[in-house]
């Protein structure tokens, strides 16, 4: 459902800003792994280069959950409370910006049962902190509690709270809808351009951009 709940606030214009945010004690738990043993124990009659076109199949539209947060043409904020495991790292490296609460976490659980992650996570997270600390998150697993994630980058702003946390990315929200949105539209696809382009192609990109716009 996210992808379509996404484009269709996107593509209608029903927002200037996306937040997401979740209830309970942690943000997201990740991945249903149940779906990828059922796929191996329904499997039984098929040989493994079936099973594997199909995975991959499953994965690309994994991935395309979290694509379409990063091509939305509007900012979307990531609120973070408590854990944030697995997919759930996926899902908030695709977003523009990330908040979190103090005892909030990630973890880049995948090593753990045996998975590396596949859905977004290690693209995207490379843009915003160090290799060798990404690469020491996947090859252990362990958790990166808030102070650790905003020294890094990963976090724009940390809150004592759950409540605190809602009222700050909303009042970030409403600050960012305040501005022109085709303006914020254009920093968004600028942004995201110079970080996988030379400096030389964004710089002509940006250009011919705001010549034709």
């Amino acid at each position: 459902e996210l992808p379509a709940i996404i484009r269709d606030i996107d593509e209608n214009a029903k927002a200037r800003v996306i937040v997401i945010s979740s209830t309970g004690p942690v943000f997201s738990a990740g991945i249903d792994l149940a779906m990828f043993a059922g796929g191996m124990a329904g499997g039984g009659d098929k040989n493994v280069a079936t099973y594997g076109a199909e995975f991959l199949i499953l994965v690309k539209q994994l991935q395309d959950s979290f694509n379409a947060i990063e091509d939305c043409r509007i900012p979307v904020l990531a609120a973070v409370q408590g854990g944030c495991i697995g997919g759930g790292v996926d899902l908030v490296t695709a977003c523009d910006i990330r908040l979190g609460t103090q005892d909030s976490f990630i973890t880049i659980y995948e090593v753990n049962v045996g998975m590396t992650a596949d859905v977004g996570t290690f693209p995207r997270i490379l843009n915003l902190m160090p290799e060798g600390i990404v690469r020491e998150l996947a090859y252990t697993g362990r958790k990166m509690g808030a102070d650790e994630l905003i020294r890094h980058g990963f976090y724009n702003r940390t809150y004592d709270t759950q409540e605190a946390l809602t009222a700050g990315a909303l009042e970030l929200a409403a600050e960012i809808a305040s501005k022109p949105p085709l303006a914020f539209y254009v920093c968004n696809k600028m942004i995201t351009y110079g970080r996988d382009h030379t400096t030389a192609d964004a710089l002509d990109y940006i250009g011919v951009w705001n010549m034709s716009m």
